[in-house]
């Protein structure tokens, strides 16, 4: 005997039925088949639509079961052929009548029961087995129809009946013994009292029909036929990356199951297990495909410690505590009780080791009734302050990793809490069971995607993990950026296992998301048809899209934009900048930022505020955290500047030679931002505080080489006019170090709690020498580099090395 179970996807035209009459018939047989059938999909929730309508006295109702009726007679004419179309359209309109009798009188009355409602609802299961036993039989099958209400026996909870099982199966087997049919046809859902009075065994309960006759006949097999291809590691509607699961054990299936995934009705599986008959998932419209086989204990025939993720949404959590409770026996079983009485089903308990206080989860629906319930129970206690009221939480998820392996494989917990730790995930609850096989934890609603992906990335996609990238500010150096994630995307997947993905991007006017990811070729285009926005818009965004291992990129130069780098971190997304104003501005707000990250776990890097993609912030980092100590630092830190000294030779003009540097970019538009040091001063302030001192803006010395009237100039045209006022001086600069065999460099210095920036004539001996070009160069002087400094040298300026410290950034906060 075989078992096989129809869904209602399966069931839900006169196609799918034709494709499973065409399973049916090309099922290898040993001996007769048994097959469960779902109501056509959707008609279930249209008849409790009808029941509901009448018992609320509204005339409505007619016109769905008119709308129920006309989808089973369409399906009829398109599923027979019309020589045998009459005997069975009169045969569901016997039905169809009894049914609309039943609400009539519900409709009369103005008030459903729910004994009414179980024989509206049979109406769906017991229609659509019956076409399918009559297709059966037209195709030439020797195949019956049976009511299984005449097999299965419940108790009167109409709804979610309980099944007696002792009964059930002697009913069962009797009829098996006299029916001489090859194929038998059940209608799923449906029971009936031992006074005959129709029951439901709860939605989803076709499944479980076919799980009960199965034990009853002591089946080599149940199938379970719906529209996916078995179990899945997660929900893939969630989980983009969810796979398979090809096998897995009677205990994984009913934890994954029970904490929401979909796929199989949770008490199905209980008479099956008893019996060790295997049940497999299929899928009817792909039925070559494997499925999902579930059979013995350890069973998965996979490595992996987890076998799957699922989850329940919608979900509340109630906390009883108070200082009265601990000691006190009887507590628990009071509030389980009080729970009991008004039918509420507690999903999770956790109860700290003190006995201060317990926490159970329930459906959020049920919320308002357990409150009252509660402290009705307690209000002696409550109103002599020896317990709190009961704390409601609603909102709320529950997240369940599941699988047979986790209790012989050390650190699976700390691999969870850790992945969502990284990604800002709170955890509000968490409940393990001493079989090892199920670590649940409850966190806010919002947050059920994002922990579903981390998990699932953690555990089942090692190889590869996913970074989302949202970036500020695309013009030269954003540009740049982008290119290079273009570039290096194949590498980045195959070399390091990233998939980094450009979620986002803006500027000051336009902000544009990827569905996915953003076509990084295509980016201009994309951020041309994007919409209006503002950098707290674009903020706002990437919060609301709380996707996971997320990286925020400013390119910018705003005040803006770094005065919202806190708000990121809190919400675990990392920042990679090198705007300088917000590591150069308070150094409340620097240490807050820094501390914040680590606080949320969260990166915060700025490698690029000095020196571009030189590593010269990480080297000092690395100094400090092996336990050396800063003596000094001895720094060219302006490219720019460099560039204009370098240029600034004998029969040239200071004046022609800022300009040039303006003209290829190496200054800012306005070059006295470059030329008045203070862009120096931000950078020699951030690797002083990264030394460990406690400093501002305001401590730093500036010895500026500019003429006050070039400083204060009105606009950048009269600052090049005062360039030429100034020649004199310029070149009286430029010939005294010439005359002392020295050159001109604009040097910042960091020394015994103290800082300067300012220009300097240096000798030959000096390594700032011969620095060419727009050529950055940092001396660390420590006490391991006591006698010769450590030197970092190398290009500090132009947006190609810019944008490469920035993509180094990134990879390191995703690492």
């Amino acid at each position: 005997m075989q078992v096989l179970k129809f869904g209602g996807t399966s069931m839900g035209s006169a196609q799918a039925i034709e494709q499973v009459c065409e399973i049916v018939k090309n099922r290898k047989q040993n001996g007769r088949l048994t097959i469960v059938a779902s109501a056509m999909s959707g008609i279930t929730d249209k008849l409790i639509q009808v029941g509901t309508l009448a018992g609320q006295g509204q005339e409505q109702y007619r016109t769905v079961l008119e709308e129920i009726e006309n989808k089973h007679l369409d399906t009829i004419r398109t599923l027979f052929p019309i020589t045998a179309q009459s005997s069975i359209i009169s045969q569901v309109k016997k039905r169809v009548n009894v049914l609309e009798t039943l609400c009539d009188g519900i409709f009369q009355v103005g008030e459903l029961s729910a004994r009414s409602l179980d024989k509206i609802m049979s109406f769906g299961e017991l229609v659509s087995s019956y076409l399918l036993a009559e297709k059966l039989k037209v195709s030439g099958l020797s195949a019956a129809w049976k009511d299984s209400r005449e097999l299965i026996v419940t108790d009167s909870n109409y709804g979610n009946a309980a099944v007696n099982f002792l009964a059930t199966n002697h009913q069962t087997n009797q009829y098996f013994q006299q029916e001489s049919a090859t194929y038998v046809v059940l209608p799923g859902f449906v029971a009936a009292t031992a006074d005959s009075e129709t029951t439901t065994l709860g939605r989803g309960g076709s499944d479980y029909t076919a799980a009960i006759i199965a034990a009853a006949l002591n089946a080599e097999v149940l199938d379970i036929w719906t529209d996916v291809s078995g179990m899945m590691t997660a929900d893939p509607r969630l989980v983009s990356q969810a796979i398979p699961i090809p096998h897995i054990s009677y205990a994984e299936a009913m934890e994954l199951s029970h904490f929401g995934a979909k796929v199989i009705y949770p008490p199905t599986i209980q008479p099956v297990m008893d019996k060790k008959i295997p049940i497999w998932i299929k899928n009817t419209f792909a039925p070559d495909d494997y499925g999902t086989l579930i059979h013995t204990p350890d069973g998965n025939g996979r490595n992996y410690p987890v076998t799957g993720i699922s989850g329940i949404q919608k979900i509340a959590l109630l906390t009883l505590e108070g200082s009265g409770m601990v000691g006190i026996p009887g507590f628990s079983k009071r509030l389980f009780e009080a729970l009991l009485q008004e039918k509420i089903n507690v999903i999770l308990i956790t109860q700290s080791s003190s006995e201060h206080s317990i926490t159970v989860g329930i459906h959020e629906a049920d919320m308002l009734k357990s409150k009252q319930a509660v402290d009705s129970e307690f209000a002696q206690e409550i109103q002599e302050k020896r317990i709190q009221p009961l704390v409601v939480e609603r909102d709320m998820s529950i997240v369940a990793v599941v699988g047979d392996k986790m209790k012989n494989h050390h650190g699976t917990s700390g691999k969870l809490f850790a992945a969502l730790g990284r990604n800002g995930v709170n955890i509000r609850a968490i409940a393990q069971g001493s079989t090892e096989k199920n670590i649940s934890v409850v966190i806010n609603k919002n947050d059920v995607k994002k922990a579903l992906n981390v998990i699932h990335e953690a555990f089942f996609e090692a190889p590869l993990k996913q970074v989302n990238v949202f970036i500020a500010g695309v013009g030269n150096v954003g540009g740049k950026l982008l290119e290079q994630l273009n570039q290096q995307h194949n590498f980045l997947m195959n070399e390091l296992g990233l998939h980094v993905r450009v979620a986002g991007i803006a500027n000051s006017k336009k902000m544009a998301f990827g569905h996915a990811s953003i076509n990084l070729p295509e980016w201009r285009q994309l951020l041309d048809n994007g919409e209006s926005s503002d950098m707290k818009g674009f903020a706002q965004k990437i919060k609301s899209l709380n996707l996971r291992n997320s990286v925020f990129v400013d390119n910018t130069a705003s005040p803006e934009v770094a005065a919202i780098y806190g708000d990121f971190l809190q919400h675990g997304i990392s920042v990679v900048t090198c705007n300088k104003i917000a590591c150069s501005s308070d150094y409340n707000y620097y240490k807050s930022l820094k501390e914040t990250a680590r606080k949320f776990n969260a990166s915060f890097l700025f490698e690029t505020n000095v020196g571009a993609g030189l590593p010269v912030i990480n080297t000092l980092n690395d100094l400090i955290r092996s336990g050396d100590k800063v003596n000094s630092i001895e720094a060219v830190l302006s490219g720019s500047l460099n560039f204009v000294f370098n240029n600034f030779v004998d029969g040239a003009s200071f004046r022609e030679v800022v300009k040039a540097a303006q003209d290829e970019g190496y200054t800012e538009p306005d070059p006295r931002i470059d030329l008045s040091g203070v862009d120096v001063m931000r950078k020699i302030l951030i690797l002083a505080r990264e030394s460990g001192a406690r400093m501002e803006l305001e401590d730093i010395t500036n010895h500026s080489f500019l003429p006050a009237e070039a400083l204060n100039a009105p606009s950048v045209a009269d600052f090049y006019e005062q360039l030429d006022v100034h020649a004199a001086h310029f070149k009286g600069l430029y010939d005294a170090a010439v005359k002392e065999g020295k050159r001109l460099k604009f040097v910042a210095r960091y020394e015994n709690g103290k800082a300067s920036v300012g220009l300097q004539s240096v000798a030959p001996d000096h390594p700032f020498y011969n620095l060419l070009g727009k050529d950055n160069i940092v001396l660390y002087t420590t006490n391991r580099y006591a006698d010769q400094p450590l030197i970092v040298k190398g290009a500090g300026a132009g947006a190609d090395v810019t944008a490469s410290g920035i993509f180094a950034d990134i990879i390191r906060s995703a690492r």
